[in-house]
């Protein structure tokens, strides 16, 4: 159902589909004079914002289990100690185990926290550790909270427990036709969301990467399910992590939920209420198998004190708070660095981009890479695949002039993942999908995080990401994500038939070679409609 890029989940609570809700956006541009009168006088402001003292990151000291991880894994004290975690499963017990072990506190943002298992087990986790001690901090973006004020509430009046809400809607869920106004009178304010993804632990080990917690990333979606891409890390980048933190967390766009969400109840009924609704949904038991690649789980390293984290150089890279209202700053974007970096490829560029939008200064970042004699290869999600199909219709629009160029570009879609065992026997029914957003170049660094390449996330979104130098770590990541491998196609030029540029879809089967002239797709009139609705949409919204 996601795009966690976009502003959606609003107007779909009030019948808006994506594709509509951004449409009037575009339109309300243009011709909402008169019509923002009106809403503007109907609509509720935020309150006013509380006088707070800044608060900090807590770090354990190294005679503490996660504060000595860094020191007992051997890690160089300028290097990081870095664990790529592919496995839907190893990186939720990872997050699990850390909330578990923590003694000291917890710094949790999210785009995406879901009234579902996943982020239910994980509200869970964070109130027990906060019951032995452990200062909790939970940052959540403000799109996806509908219906959840009880719970959010109920975890915020757990004593140590603070939840605040970046980018609020002044109405809140009181009316989800008031939402979706409070987005149609507001619209560049409510645009931006904070996309990061970050969990740190005692201050000493974080987990980074592509997940939200929702069912859908865990594999436990009934529908579809995405595959992604997380990494632990410790050691020297942490700090850079628990700085960024911090900048987010005594921002002035980050509002505690009570100042939000008005209860007539007290502390205590409000804890009840939360463990009521969370009763069904404790954690599952700690993973005592070996991962994927052979690395014993993250409660056996932690128990014996034997970690198999590889060391690396690490950086951290995070947007700015106010990066969509503030254009004047000058600052370097997440994605500006990432582009920065992949440019200094020599040999071998591998970008992962679910909702990829190169425009036309992507189109010549890489056009000059082929240029230098590196090869390119571009994997993202084929329409018929795509959650987000307008996406697709803003990339297609570049695919030629690609492939002019010499990149090679390749598409996923569900079969050929389901023809890996493992991936297949983890998706059962549903669709898989491709959400790793990551880049590998010349097979010694590792681009990571939140990002896509497509202009939401340069010029909008908030987003974060570590670079990481190591050939070690850069060639185990690889051996996963292999675009020879689970791709279902590779897109090539062929000749059209009225004597124009052709695209032709390339599927391969051990040595057998299948071609199609015609886009894999959910059809004609659905291609039509999206046709249609890419004449509304301003690119820089996709």
């Amino acid at each position: 159902m996601l795009r966690h890029q976009r502003v959606i989940e609003v107007a779909q609570r009030s019948g808006m589909s994506r594709v509509a809700l951004v449409c009037l956006g575009a339109f309300l541009r243009s011709w909402c004079l008169v019509v923002s009168a009106f809403v503007i006088g109907g609509c509720a402001a935020l309150p006013e914002f509380p006088v707070r003292p800044d608060s900090h990151a807590l770090v354990a000291t190294p005679d503490t289990t996660l504060g000595g991880v860094a020191r007992d894994a051997n890690i160089p004290p300028a290097q990081s100690g870095l664990w790529p975690m592919p496995e839907a499963s190893v990186a939720l017990d990872a997050r699990l185990e850390l909330m578990r072990r923590a003694t000291l506190s917890l710094d949790v943002q999210y785009y995406h926290v879901a009234d579902d298992s996943i982020g239910r087990s994980v509200l869970r986790a964070l109130r027990e550790a906060a019951a032995r001690g452990v200062r909790v901090r939970l940052l959540v973006d403000d799109l996806y909270t509908s219906g959840m004020d009880e719970l959010l509430l109920g975890l915020a009046a757990v004593p140590q427990v603070e939840v605040r809400i970046f980018n609020p809607f002044p109405a809140r869920r009181t009316s989800s036709l008031l939402r979706s106004l409070d987005f149609l009178r507001d619209f560049k304010r409510l645009n931006q969301r904070m996309h990061n993804k970050l969990l740190v632990a005692d201050g000493s080990v974080a987990v980074v990467g592509g997940r939200n917690l929702a069912d859908e990333y865990f594999f436990r979606h009934a529908d579809a399910n995405f595959i992604d891409f997380d990494m632990l890390v410790a050691g020297a980048v942490v700090p850079e992590l628990n700085g960024a933190f911090d900048r987010y967390w005594n921002s002035a766009m980050v509002y505690p939920v009570e100042l939000l969400v008005h209860s007539s109840v007290g502390p205590a009924e409000r804890v009840a209420v939360f463990d009521r609704l969370t009763a069904g949904d404790t954690a599952p038991p700690a993973r005592t198998e070996p991962d994927m690649f052979g690395d014993p789980s993250l409660g056996a390293q932690l128990l014996s004190r034997r970690f198999i984290l590889m060391a690396g150089g690490a950086q951290a890279w995070v947007d700015e708070p106010a990066k969509a209202q503030d254009q004047r700053s000058g600052a370097m974007t997440v994605k500006q660095r990432f582009v920065q970096e992949m440019g200094t490829a020599r040999e071998r560029l591998l970008l992962f981009s679910p909702y990829f939008i190169p425009g036309q200064e992507g189109v010549a970042s890489l056009t000059r890479a082929r240029q230098r004699g590196v090869e390119v290869r571009v994997i993202t999600n084929s329409l018929v695949a795509s959650d987000e199909p307008l996406v697709n219709v803003g990339y297609s629009q570049y695919r030629v002039e690609l492939l002019r160029s010499g990149v090679r570009l390749f598409e996923v879609a569900s079969e050929r993942l389901k023809s890996d065992s493992r991936i297949g026997r983890l998706l059962g029914a549903s669709a898989g999908r491709l959400h790793a957003k990551m880049a590998f170049i010349d097979g010694e660094t590792t681009l990571v995080g939140s990002m896509n390449l497509d202009p939401r996330s340069e010029h909008i979104n908030n987003e974060i990401g570590v670079v990481v130098h190591s050939r070690a770590f850069t060639q185990r990541v690889q051996q996963v994500f292999d675009p020879e491998r689970n791709v279902d196609f590779e897109v090539k030029l062929g000749d059209g038939a009225d004597g124009g540029v052709g695209l032709v879809w390339v599927s391969r089967n051990g040595d057998i070679e299948q071609r199609r002239l015609d886009e894999p797709s959910p059809g004609f009139w659905q291609q039509l409609k999206l046709r249609l609705m890419w004449l509304l949409v301003p690119e820089d919204l996709l």
